[in-house]
């Protein structure tokens, strides 16, 4: 610990240190270089200061040489204190799709554009226990960080100037226009660390990642292309403990002895109350319990004086783990799940090409394909478990969901000056795909007929937005900017069925079950469960094929009264063909009080309509809640269940936002300071409810033959208040360069008022299930309310030296248990995760200019989350929480990048 604070303690003083040798200006070459931003305004490109709206720029294509992260969401993470994504794991698809929050609102409240144009969001929908629950966001991973030269960020409500979703603010990618040379990026590392394979050590998470970018010329009127490819080769990490429970019953400990002689003790029943032959199986129980040699003789004597299966039944559940596993030559460790990162294998290409047309007219068109192939496991189906069919899994076995995604993007355009205008013309075509393949499993109700892999269906989403826009400068007063346009976009979303064996259940004849014929039963009784284990898939009633469309109109107006004052007005109105139409409205000013210091300040209305997934997104799923097993059905809105209950359909979230702060540039030390605090109040924010037990409504449930069920709807108003800081420092020593930075984000969002539930739901007392206790922790706790980073950069020759320290606050876990220790647990008792500061360091050279290599350590103390209380653990699988967001469990991650250019 002294170590860490050394550190950080070291770089604060650095950043200091730096800050007063800038003041001595006979010794430092000072640059007046600022960064410009063109999102939050479309009137052109302006320096981020002058801006009337926060906004950050992240240069990405320089930063890229030195930081250890290398997707989009990751490296936003590291270098931006307001934006949160970390890695998931057991969230099904959610594991290889990294959930991205802004300003801790969800993912689906903040905007991505790419060169400007709106990005589609993901095919699927976030319905496990991480950050984001019920939400549907933009896929980052499906887009090279390679072919991204900056990164803007707006952070602050932007819905009427560029539509729904834009809440939290609006992230815009800039592609790459590199001409002239082929650059690239080998890049290698891992997980070096004590916790690595299931905390045994060594190194873990291999990542391997190959990046190369071309760009040239068309013609001599500055058209180009500029194409990048990248390969991502991800090995999963381990971060599960030791399997404390229960594996082998006395059971399954004579069934392997059987087993070894030949004898498959399952092949002698189907259904153990309808067994034919009961006394050979008795038979056989009783031959081979006697080379158990570990049971005791009052053991052995209660099994050979059993004449009955229901005799058996009621002496071989009997706990023998410990025992068996050293007979079978395993360990507890053989049992654990895969915990950590999932496996990944990512490709992905990516073009942004302009072709002049005449002087003031060009053609414009970019976008990509990217396949990423994932797999995560699930839960381990221990040999003593009913789910585990052990005729074919003696050991049990670990399932795993394996993920095909597919992402498609094209937009094409022209653009250019009309009498003055200049007009944008463009199509952006958007399609996200999810296809489940479930893998080393089985269908456990067909036996020893199930098939090992199973096509589980899939998700898809399409997006088409056509834009025209039109923006005119007039030479009034000292500028006034007008600008309009109109927007059409079409959705679609689609629910593909997976093949019959991973939805159904079979009866014991191996036919469809009915609901009355006999099923399929274990040793002791216990039906065997239908569907594709770890996840079933979707059933062809799931299936649906859906569309819907939404027309919008904006109008924006930026007036320069004189050089101090400038506003921004901007006004909305857009209709969706399935829920109706909204308008909203922005006002922004920005007032220079003097030549180097601003006041800013911004008011919106803003809106997210409710996503198609969330509208008609529906599934029925075998699950194990509170120890039983249940079939648990999502429903969309429009379902007879919904409606019986009283759950409204779906309806946009609305918003009131208002911001205001400063800037100030000291140009003679390269400092700037910006300060900006925020509000949001968002009305019927959308959540995915708890389970809705079947007493609600006992026949319309058996209807759907559903034991629970849950919703997406309007349940909760919310209010987020927070405050971002942010210092830059630039300073230059003849060959020295230095880079320093620092941000800071505090922001908190909490639930006010009370819960719209439905008057049924409010009689029968289900507003905790309709808004749960956990919810409200995934909504209010999960993220850190508090996320600083410090970073410097220092640049000598050839040699470029990276430092950032970067603090992660506080978070809660949703899991409600005796956290205090007292022995009671209270409705609203959660374990604490506490702060934690990470440190990133690296080292680039650059041998020649042609070819250089980076070195680097992210998390370099090796600094994990607290660890999970004992009851969140699940039997010690679980050692850090799966349900919050800070920095992932990956532990310390080493790298070597090789870095060039021809």
């Amino acid at each position: 610990m002294k170590n860490k604070k050394t550190i950080f303690s070291s770089s604060v003083l650095f950043f200091l240190g730096t800050y007063a040798a800038a003041q001595e200006k006979d010794t430092v070459k000072t640059a007046n270089v600022e960064e410009v931003v063109i999102l939050g305004s479309r009137s052109g490109a302006r320096s981020k200061v002058d801006s009337p709206v926060p906004v950050d720029v992240f240069n990405i294509r320089e930063a890229s040489v030195v930081l250890p992260q290398t997707t989009i969401g990751q490296v936003l993470n590291a270098i931006a204190p307001s934006f949160t994504s970390t890695i998931q794991t057991n969230a099904d698809g959610t594991d290889h799709l990294d959930p991205a929050q802004l300003r801790g609102l969800g993912p689906d409240q903040v905007l991505v554009l790419v060169n400007g144009k709106r990005r589609h969001t993901s095919a699927l929908v976030n319905v496990n226990g991480s950050p984001g629950r019920g939400t549907v966001g933009t896929d980052l991973n499906a887009i090279p960080s390679f072919a991204i030269s900056r990164i803007e960020v707006l952070r602050d409500g932007a819905s009427a100037q560029y539509g729904s979703d834009a809440i939290a603010g609006v992230i815009n990618l800039g592609l790459r226009r590199d001409i002239g040379k082929l650059t690239g990026q080998l890049t290698y590392g891992g997980n070096l660390t004590p916790t690595a394979n299931d905390h045994t050590g060594d190194f873990d998470g291999q990542n391997i990642q190959v990046d190369l970018n071309y760009g040239n010329k068309i013609g001599n009127k500055g058209g180009f292309y500029n194409i990048t490819w990248s390969s991502q080769f991800r090995n999963p990490t381990y971060r599960a403990g030791t399997e404390s429970g229960s594996i082998f019953n006395a059971y399954n400990a004579i069934e392997k002895r059987a087993l070894n002689d030949g004898v498959n003790l399952s092949s002698l029943f189907t259904n153990i109350g309808t067994t034919p032959n009961s006394q050979q199986l008795i038979n056989y129980i009783h031959q081979y319990a006697q080379g158990v040699d570990y049971f005791s003789p009052q053991l052995q004597s209660q099994i050979q004086g059993a004449s009955t299966i229901a005799g058996l039944q009621s002496i071989l559940g009997a706990n023998v783990t410990d025992q068996e596993l050293a007979y079978r030559g395993l360990s507890r460790k053989d049992f654990n799940m895969q915990v950590g990162q999932s496996k990944l294998n990512n490709h992905q290409l990516f073009a942004n090409i302009e072709i002049p047309l005449t002087d003031s007219w060009k053609a414009y068109t970019f976008g990509g394909y990217s396949f990423r192939h994932g797999t995560s496991g699930g839960f381990y189906r221990r040999p003593n478990q009913s789910r585990t069919f052990t005729g074919l899994y003696s050991d049990g076995y670990l399932p795993q969901i394996g993920t095909d995604i597919q992402d498609l993007s094209l937009s094409t355009g022209i653009k250019g000056n009309w009498d003055g205008w200049d007009v944008d013309f463009s199509n952006t075509f958007g399609r996200n795909s999810f296809d489940y393949t479930i893998e080393r499993t089985g269908n456990t109700s067909l036996r020893f007929a199930s098939p090992s892999e199973f096509d589980a269906g899939g998700l898809r989403f399409s997006q088409n937005t056509i834009n025209l826009d039109f923006s005119k400068k007039y030479d009034v007063w000292k500028g006034i900017n007008v600008a309009f346009g109109a927007e059409h976009r079409y959705e679609n979303f689609k629910i593909t069925a997976g093949e019959e064996a991973s939805y159904a259940t079979y009866d014991a004849a191996g036919n469809l079950w009915n609901g009355t014929t006999p099923r399929a039963t274990d040793f002791f009784g216990n039906a065997l469960p239908g569907g594709s284990q770890v996840f079933g898939g979707f059933k062809p009633i799931n299936a649906v094929n859906k569309n819907r469309q939404a027309v919008a109109g904006y109008a924006d107006v930026e007036l320069n009264f004189t050089d101090w004052f400038l506003v921004d007005l901007a006004a909305r109105y857009e209709n969706y063909s399935d829920f109706g139409s909204t308008f909203n409205y922005k006002l922004a000013s920005r007032i220079k009080l003097a030549k180097n210091l601003n006041f800013r300040f911004a008011g919106s209305t803003g809106f997210r309509a409710p996503s198609i997934h969330q509208i008609y997104y529906n599934v029925t799923s075998t699950l194990f809640t509170d120890g039983t097993l249940k079939e648990v059905g999502t429903f969309s809105n429009d379902s007879k269940l919904a409606e019986l209950l009283g759950i409204p359909k779906l309806k946009q979230e609305t918003s009131k936002s208002a911001s205001a702060g400063f800037t100030y540039r000291i140009p003679s030390a390269n400092l700037t300071f910006t300060a900006d605090g925020y509000f949001t109040r968002i009305d019927d924010r959308v959540v995915l409810t708890g389970q809705f037990p079947r007493t609600v409504a006992s026949e319309a449930f058996d209807a759907e033959a559903v034991n629970a069920a849950q919703f997406f709807t309007n349940a909760i108003d919310t209010e987020t208040k927070g405050l971002d800081v942010v210092i830059s420092h630039t300073a230059r020593f003849s060959d020295v360069k230095f880079d320093n930075s620092f941000a800071l984000n505090l922001n908190q969002t909490r639930k006010v008022g009370g819960i719209h539930s439905s008057g049924a739901l409010q009689a029968a007392n289900l507003e905790s299930t309709y808004f749960s206790e956990a919810a409200r922790i995934y909504l209010e706790e999960a993220v850190p309310r508090t996320k600083a980073s410090l970073s410097h950069t220092l640049s000598w020759k050839n040699a470029t030296f990276y430092l950032r320290n970067t603090y992660f606050g506080k978070v809660t876990s949703p899991d409600i248990i005796d956290a205090n220790g007292d022995g009671i647990i209270s409705p609203n008792e959660h374990q604490t995760i506490t702060d934690k500061i990470i440190t990133d360091l690296s080292l680039a050279y650059q041998f020649t200019k042609s070819v250089g290599l980076t070195a680097g350590v992210n998390n370099l103390f090796d600094i994990y989350p607290t660890k999970n209380l004992t009851a969140s653990t699940n039997n010690d699988q679980f050692i850090y929480s799966r349900s919050t967001s800070q920095f992932g469990q990956n532990g310390r991650y080493v790298f070597a990048r090789l870095n060039f250019n021809f």
